[in-house]
């Protein structure tokens, strides 16, 4: 006896590999197909539409086929509401919940489709019916999920629509169609970043930056600071490692104890970040030491005095830390994801960790672009899920400041 469901995908299925994909997802479970219905855009700016009936010889093999479909956006045609269970108790979800994507959702529920909000990678959805302004769907991390929460399970009456590839290299992130770069020309990929960068900020957008302490080390900080200082960055991500090394540039003009213009090891310069982190405790925290004036430039400096918001998460290795550092892991994925889900673009800078963290707190709608000297870690982000990013394999110390001369030139004209 054979098992049969029907799916459809609708887009520009064709150019973006979907279609394709879908039919070697079915060949390689052992399963078949028949397109029932296909009508192919015949312009660039027109989507195509595939309707299929896909077919397993048992309902397990059919179920599986399906959700490896559903990830990459095939919906079926027969949408029923989305089953709901209460969570047992706090923190733990029912059996065979609905994990996420981080492409924008739809549920179904009471014959009406919910959009689901704050959509991030690894989430359970939960439904609200009695929200004040009528029934509401939004995720929540296991962590946060309170006994009683009407939890998402299975994926029937669930809509998934994975952002679409341009299907050329216009418009302001026709760019991002690349993937990993390492060998295209990197001042023209950079003046596209800033093309897109400075079209945020005029669409009213958010700009978050993941920063590490390479961007410090390589002389990238006073370019990151001009770029704060004139308005074109909203938010930073980083770590007591990047923030350290940051206040100790200004302090004693080193990072890391390498004095930034000579690239040398002064004398008991290897002691100058714990140094910093002594003083900046003393004065209170880093804004306490910018009013102070023990604080007088560097990125840090300019988020205080522009009102930029910033995360210092921490971890294990660090020194101090500095008291703004957020030392409980979970109030730190709090407080990244609440910027990741205002982002309407991000600057990864040379930083695997907090990238890939941040990664994981991201809508696929998010315009993201991770730079780094090692490859690994711009693949590792793409590996583990944020499919919209790009990446430049380059030094940081050249792409920051080259970025913020294009960005500055380009607001001139």
């Amino acid at each position: 006896m054979t098992n049969t469901r029907t799916v459809e995908l609708e887009g520009h299925i064709i150019d973006s590999g979907m279609m394709q994909q879908a039919f070697g997802i079915v060949m390689d479970m052992g399963g078949e197909f028949d397109v029932e219905q296909f009508d192919v855009g015949k312009q660039k700016d027109k989507t195509s539409y595939c309707r299929m009936a896909v077919t397993a010889d048992d309902e397990k093999k059919l179920q599986e086929i399906l959700h490896e479909l559903h990830q990459i956006g095939a919906n079926l045609t027969d949408p029923v509401d989305a089953h709901v269970e209460p969570s047992p108790a706090d923190q733990v979800v029912p059996i065979g919940f609905y994990s996420t994507t981080n492409h924008p959702t739809e549920v179904r529920y009471d014959g009406e489709w919910l959009s689901v909000e704050d959509i991030e990678m690894d989430c359970a959805i939960v439904v609200d019916p009695d929200a004040e302004d009528g029934p509401r769907a939004y995720t929540k991390v296991l962590n946060s999920v309170d006994e009683g929460d009407l939890i998402v399970t299975d994926e029937a009456g669930i809509r998934v629509k994975p952002p679409e590839r341009p299907r050329d290299s216009s418009g302001p992130f026709g760019f991002m169609q690349g993937g990993v770069s390492s060998e295209r020309p990197s001042e023209s990929l950079i003046g596209e970043v800033a093309d897109a960068l400075r079209e945020t900020k005029e669409e009213g957008g958010n700009v978050l930056v993941v920063a590490g302490p390479a961007l410090i080390h390589s002389g990238g900080g006073d370019a990151l600071a001009e770029l704060i200082r004139e308005g074109y960055i909203d938010m930073i991500s980083a770590g007591n490692g990047f923030a350290t090394h940051d206040i100790e540039r200004g302090l004693y003009g080193t990072s890391l104890g390498m004095d930034m213009e000579t690239m040398e090891h002064p004398r008991k310069g290897h002691k100058h970040h714990i140094y910093t982190i002594s003083e900046v405790i003393r004065a209170g925290g880093i804004e306490a030491a910018v009013e102070e004036g023990l604080i007088k430039e560097g990125v840090m400096y300019e988020c205080v005095k522009n009102d930029v918001s910033y995360v210092l998460a921490g971890s294990i290795r660090d020194d101090g830390p500095l008291p703004d550092t957020i030392t409980d892991a979970i109030e730190a994925q709090n407080a990244i994801r609440e910027q990741a889900h205002k982002a309407d673009m991000v600057l990864m800078l040379s930083t695997l960790l907090h990238s890939v963290a941040v990664g994981n707190c991201l809508p696929s709608t998010a315009k993201t672009v991770c730079v780094d000297i090692n490859p690994a870690t711009v693949t590792q982000l793409l590996d583990r899920g944020s499919s919209q990013a790009i990446g430049m394999v380059t030094d940081i110390g050249t792409f920051v400041p080259t970025l913020a001369e294009k960005v500055l030139e380009g607001s001139d004209e």
